[in-house]
């Protein structure tokens, strides 16, 4: 009972005083508004100080396991033993084209149909690169990548254009109608997940107790 008193009084006071990083892939879809989090949090928490990294996937995860973030938001398809993940949203993804496109407004679009065209992507590890690259590889397809960029709205840009297609979270593409045109997916549909993510304290709770609060918020917003 002793040791139990003494966590408690130590989560109290780290939540008086202390710090939480927190970790975001770029071009976080819609229905996660991080900023409107971390103001509600702050609201309440005002004695901590939050800190906000963005980075991809693999960079996220080295800093989750130096100590460096706390929590961590970002499509992981394979969590590792030491990370505890927790499913955010997961939201199909959708064939984005330019307007006149042969493939514009389509529904039951194939990954095999998609290979002749030239894609626009993220950068290799970045934002959904990986769960794409996952999902033709084991469909055993090779898909011909023009551009490599960082950010979403690079690639809307080179879409619209006419320089190639690309697969996004069907809400990221939604926004940028009419610029570009939306096609469906055929069964299975490739699902982006984003995850919550810290390393593994006792139990399968954050060992920051700033973080553990910040995820009590998350699940009140999920409700």
């Amino acid at each position: 009972m002793i040791d139990v008193g003494r966590v408690s009084v130590a989560d109290i006071e780290g939540l008086r005083c202390g710090s939480l990083s927190i970790g975001t892939v770029h071009s976080l879809p819609a229905f996660l508004d991080l900023p409107s989090l971390i103001s509600r949090f702050h609201g309440t928490n005002s004695g901590i100080e939050v800190r906000l990294r963005q980075g991809d996937s693999a960079g996220l995860m080295g800093q989750l396991r130096a100590g460096q973030l706390d929590l961590a938001f970002l499509p992981l398809l394979d969590p590792p033993d030491d990370i505890v993940t927790r499913i955010v949203a997961c939201e199909d993804m959708v064939v984005a084209t330019p307007p006149n496109h042969p493939l514009a407004g389509r529904r039951e679009v194939t990954l095999d149909e998609l290979i002749g065209y030239p894609f626009v992507d993220f950068d290799i590890g970045w934002g959904t690169r990986p769960l794409i690259d996952r999902a033709f590889g084991l469909a055993g397809f090779q898909r011909r990548t023009v551009f490599d960029v960082t950010d979403v709205e690079t690639i809307i840009d080179l879409v619209s254009k006419g320089l190639g297609i690309a697969l996004l979270p069907e809400t990221i593409a939604e926004m940028r109608t009419p610029r570009i045109a939306i096609s469906e997916m055929a069964e299975p549909v490739i699902c982006w997940e984003l995850v919550v993510a810290h390393l593994r304290g006792e139990g399968s709770a954050p060992v920051n107790g700033a973080a553990r609060a910040f995820l009590e918020l998350l699940t009140f917003f999920e409700t």
